[in-house]
């Protein structure tokens, strides 16, 4: 069992899962929280998390089968997709991909999904398929103004890691995005993300 990931909510373990390379998730005690609170909490999320992995894959949407759910230990072993994130790909190579992903954040969100954590670490590329990782912060809501907040975080991160090419990129994601929602909403989702970056901007000169 090898670490390959520590994160706030969760420990990310590659291990063998009978005979096949899998990741092993494992949701943290959190020592600040009542203690059957924080049992509960964390084997809802490890419960919502597997039934969203499972609910997006009827959309259409690429991402890691589970193999194993256990709630007593608040882990999920999934399979491991053997590709790369997309954040380490070529420049030439994420600008490409950023149509795909912007059609995949779309069909998530016309089905009613947010995926709460939207970053080029959370996507893979494998044999030509762009897998979605990482459902931990994911809700069912169709909200418009949650799907701006997917947007507006992907939109930062092209920003931050990948400045050099964020025009192109993210002119390709939204052609992606908007060819799978539809015009109508997506502008209504670009004006909510035009103004979560006012707001932003407001209070930073307060």
């Amino acid at each position: 069992m090898k670490l390959i990931k520590k994160g706030a909510e969760a420990d990310i373990f590659q291990i063998k899962w009978q005979n096949s390379d899998a990741i092993l998730k494992v949701r943290k005690v959190k020592s600040y929280r009542n203690s059957s609170l924080d049992s509960k909490i964390r084997k809802q999320r490890t419960i919502k998390e597997s039934q969203m992995l499972s609910q997006v894959k009827s959309f259409g949407v690429h991402v890691p089968l589970i193999y194993f759910v256990n709630l007593d230990k608040s882990s999920i072993i999934m399979q491991e997709i053997p590709g790369k994130l997309v954040r380490d790909l070529p420049e030439s190579k994420i600008i490409q991909l950023s149509k795909d992903i912007g059609k995949l954040v779309g069909t998530l969100h016309k089905n009613g999904v947010m995926h709460g954590d939207l970053t080029t670490s959370n996507f893979i590329l494998f044999q030509k398929t762009v897998y979605v990782i990482d459902f931990g912060l994911s809700q069912n809501t169709i909200k418009p103004q949650d799907h701006a907040v997917d947007l507006r975080l992907i939109k930062e991160i092209l920003n931050s890691a990948h400045a050099q090419i964020m025009a192109s990129a993210w002119k390709n994601f939204l052609l992606g995005y908007r060819s799978v929602v539809g015009t109508t909403n997506y502008l209504q989702t670009i004006k909510l993300v035009l103004d979560i970056e006012s707001r932003g901007r407001y209070a930073t000169v307060v």
